[in-house]
C-alpha cells in the first residue's frame, strides 16, 4: 500500500504558517535571548531557526497550547542550547585574549560572558534582560528557584569581560568570484563555483542540495529576485509592509570582512538610495564554494551585521509568502 501523499507539503506549509501567526511576533526576543547564549550572529539565528523548527513539531505532540508562549519558546531555546554546549568536546578550545574593537561587542541588555558556566549564562540573561520571575526562569531552564538564584548569584559574582573575537585576515578569494559573477549576472558563472555537493540555501525559508535544478533557481531568485520584491503585492514572495521603496533592480553584491570572515553583502536599489536586505555566508574550499546561506529573511541578523559594519539596511520580515498589508 502506497502511503505518498503528495497534498502533505501543503498542509505542512498551512500548519506552519498558522504557528507563525502565534510565534513570529516573539522572534526578535528569541533571537536576542539567542544571541547573549551564543558567541556570533551566526549561531543565534542558527538556534533561532532550530528552536522554531522544534517548538512547531513540539507543538503537534502537545495535548493544549502553552498558557505563555515566550517562556516556552524561550525553553525550548535554552534546551538545545545547553544540549549542544554539554556534549561532550574531541578538542579544548584555548582560551582567546585579543580584544575586539567597540563595535564588535555585543550592545544588547546585559553582555554575557563566555566564561559563565551555561545555567548562569542562561539564568542571568533570562532574569537581568528579559525579566523573567525567579519561578519562570526555573521553568525554562528546568531546575528549581533555588538553583536559578544560586545560579544568579555565582553569575552575577564573577568578573566579566567582553565577548572576544579573534583577529583574523579573511579570505577573500571565493567571495570576490561570487560576488565578480554576481554582479555581471553570470549565472553559469555562479554555478561553476559551487562543487557538485555544495548546498544553497535561503535561510529560514528553503534548502538545496547537490547539483541539481532547484539549486540554479535559488541562484536565479538572488540575482532577479529583487523584481518580485517590487511587486510583491500581487506577486507574494514578502510581506508588503516590508517592500516600501524598493526597485526592480536587480541586487549589487560587495565583498566586506565581518568579524575576522569575508561575507557578501546585497544591495538593493530603492527610490531613496540602496540598502543591504540581504548578507550571503560563504564557506569555500580553496575557490570552490561548498556551502551558500543567503541570510534574507533574517532582520535582526542582518540589522546587527549592518549596524556593526556602518551600513544601511532595511528588514524583509520573516515570511516568504503572500500577505496583503499596507506599507508603514
Amino acid at each position: 500500500m502506497s502511503i505518498d501523499n503528495p497534498d502533505l507539503p501543503d498542509v505542512v506549509r498551512a500548519s506552519w504558517h498558522r504557528f507563525a501567526d502565534t510565534y513570529e511576533p516573539l522572534r526578535g526576543d528569541l533571537y536576542r535571548y539567542c544571541r547573549h547564549l551564543t558567541r556570533s550572529p551566526w549561531d543565534a539565528e542558527d538556534l533561532a531557526q532550530d528552536t522554531m523548527s522544534r517548538a512547531f513539531a513540539g507543538l503537534g505532540r502537545m495535548g493544549s497550547a502553552p498558557p505563555n508562549p515566550r517562556a516556552w519558546l524561550f525553553r525550548v531555546a535554552s534546551n538545545l542550547w545547553l544540549d549542544h554546549v554539554r556534549r561532550p568536546r574531541l578538542t579544548i578550545e584555548p582560551a582567546q585574549t585579543t580584544s575586539s574593537p567597540p563595535s564588535e561587542l555585543r550592545d544588547a541588555a546585559g553582555t554575557l560572558l563566555v566564561q559563565l558556566a551555561p545555567q548562569e549564562r542562561a539564568a542571568v540573561v533570562l532574569k537581568d534582560a528579559f525579566d523573567f520571575s525567579l519561578d519562570e526562569v526555573a521553568g525554562i531552564i528546568g531546575t528549581t528557584v533555588g538553583a536559578v538564584k544560586a545560579a544568579l548569584h555565582r553569575g552575577r559574582g564573577k568578573l566579566l569581560e567582553p565577548d572576544v573575537e579573534t583577529d583574523r585576515v579573511p579570505s577573500h578569494g571565493a567571495v570576490d568570484a561570487f560576488c565578480a559573477a554576481f554582479n555581471t549576472r553570470d549565472v553559469e558563472r555562479l554555478t561553476a563555483l559551487l562543487l557538485d555537493s555544495a548546498t544553497v540555501e535561503v535561510v529560514g525559508a528553503t534548502a538545496s542540495i547537490a547539483a541539481d535544478e532547484m539549486r540554479k533557481q535559488m541562484l536565479l531568485g538572488m540575482l532577479f529576485g529583487s523584481q518580485r520584491l517590487a511587486n510583491a503585492a500581487t506577486q507574494g514572495g514578502i510581506e508588503t509592509r516590508f517592500v516600501c521603496g524598493a526597485l526592480p533592480t536587480p541586487p549589487r553584491a560587495e565583498a566586506r570582512s565581518y568579524r575576522g570572515e569575508a561575507i557578501a553583502l546585497l544591495w538593493y536599489a530603492h527610490q531613496d538610495g540602496e540598502h543591504v536586505r540581504a548578507v550571503n555566508r560563504i564557506e569555500a574550499d580553496g575557490d570552490q564554494i561548498v556551502k551558500l546561506r543567503n541570510y534574507f529573511f533574517t532582520p535582526d541578523m542582518v540589522a546587527e551585521i549592518c549596524t556593526e559594519l556602518g551600513v544601511s539596511h532595511r528588514p524583509n520580515g520573516y515570511r516568504w509568502w503572500l500577505s496583503r498589508q499596507g506599507c508603514p
